[in-house]
């Protein structure tokens, strides 16, 4: 646990980096053209402060989803390096690869257990599938199983058939053989984090107010919202 420990700390700075980053980075333009005006609308939302800050608060926590998911992949391939020489997978879809006990497991790794549509989910078995084939060109008795493993949540009916779904602790179990690993992560998560976050919110505060002036310049009608300036900037046909 003490090399693990010693990862995440040397290594969750690059979480909050990027997530100040892409706060720097942004223009109130790209969150106007994102984001549903009618749900705003229907939500009754009327304040320019008000709408800015949801629509701020709902990119950023999009992109804080991705920018920790990725952060939670490159851990669990570290526990696994250490436990049983996982490594990077170059395969197509496949985030880990390791043997044990007999078996060669390819292991694509998902934030959470409801991470992605039907599509999404096909597009993952065929992966599994590419890269069984390819093993097993080159060594035809290889036993391979396929997983899909979830940082975090639970699925009570792991057999998918074409693939084994492992959740919360079971994932990371069978990623160390440690059944306390999911819980012991909690605390070195935690590392520096209101320093950091202090830092983060003076920045959002600063940006949220700088993104308020520049919407009530534009998008003000006698005081108001402009609602139809608003949603020909989202959805209007381009200019030809």
């Amino acid at each position: 646990m003490n090399e693990i420990r010693d990862y995440i700390q040397s290594h969750i700075n690059q979480f909050h980096e990027r997530r100040a980053e892409s706060l720097r980075k942004l223009k109130l333009i790209q969150i106007l053209k994102r984001k549903n005006p009618y749900l705003f609308r229907a939500k009754n939302i009327n304040t320019f402060h008000e709408l800015v800050k949801h629509l701020l608060d709902a990119h950023l926590s999009s992109q804080e989803e991705t920018i920790f998911g990725e952060f939670l992949e490159n851990l669990a391939v570290f526990v696994c390096s250490q436990t049983y020489q996982g490594r990077k997978s170059s395969a197509e879809g496949i985030d880990l690869e390791f043997s044990k006990d007999g078996t060669h497991y390819l292991v694509s790794i998902k934030s959470g257990p409801n991470w992605g549509n039907s599509s999404q989910v096909k597009k993952m078995v065929e992966n599994f599938k590419k890269a069984q084939r390819i093993l097993r060109s080159n060594n035809p008795g290889i036993h391979i199983q396929a997983v899909n493993g979830c940082c975090y949540g639970k699925d009570a009916n792991p057999d998918k058939g074409d693939y084994l779904k492992l959740c919360g602790q079971a994932f990371w179990e069978f990623i160390s053989g440690n059944t306390r690993l999911y819980i012991d992560l909690i605390e070195p998560l935690g590392w520096q984090a209101k320093q950091k976050n202090d830092e983060f919110y003076q920045e959002y505060d600063r940006i949220l107010n700088q993104f308020t002036i520049e919407f009530a310049n534009q998008f003000s009608l006698d005081g108001k919202i402009d609602w139809e300036k608003l949603v020909k900037i989202n959805s209007g046909k381009e200019s030809l």
